[in-house]
């Protein structure tokens, strides 16, 4: 939307490019409905966690005031405005899947990387996002998602391939 110097310093070309992908989804002058995904974007390319300078540089491409960029960060669990490990796992514990058996599986997480949800291990290879309410797969509860891929109905041991399968450099960095 607005190529400022400013905003073009913080965010790469690949982060704009998202960007401007985005803003044409919606009608002219309609693109503050790009902040989720810009957000999404420069957090991505941000090692897992959003900086008051990217979203700063994010309000000024998409011309908004920047309290607009950073109530919806403060709101959506999906962003970070911390350092955190560099893959996300969030573990749903809503009812489909507390029923399920979503109680042992954070325990289990917790034991096989020895940190509590909301923290990140010590390598920072890994972060456990804090109770996540719903994640909108509960006919697969127990449930999951490691950096923003679903994992449903899981057991102690599908959870141990799949994090034993994770990449330690996600976000190319």
């Amino acid at each position: 939307m607005t190529d400022s110097s400013s905003a073009s310093s913080v965010l790469s070309a690949e982060v704009r490019a998202e960007i401007d992908h985005w803003i044409k989804k919606f009608p002219e002058g309609r693109q503050r409905s790009a902040v989720i995904a810009a957000l999404r974007e420069a957090q991505h390319h941000n090692l897992g966690y959003l900086t008051d300078e990217l979203m700063n540089a994010v309000a000024e491409y998409l011309d908004l005031p920047p309290i607009q960029v950073y109530e919806v960060a403060a709101f959506y669990s999906m962003f970070e405005t911390k350092p955190v490990g560099r893959n996300s796992i969030s573990i749903c514990t809503n009812i489909s899947c507390m029923l399920c058996g979503s109680a042992e599986i954070v325990k289990h997480v917790e034991n096989k990387l020895g940190i509590k949800t909301g923290e990140s291990t010590p390598d920072g290879k890994f972060y456990l996002k804090l109770e996540e309410e719903c994640l909108a797969a509960c006919v697969g509860a127990p449930m999951m998602m490691v950096d923003h891929v679903y994992h449903e109905n899981l057991t102690p041991e599908k959870v141990d391939q799949i994090l034993d399968a994770v990449d330690d450099n996600p976000h190319g960095h």
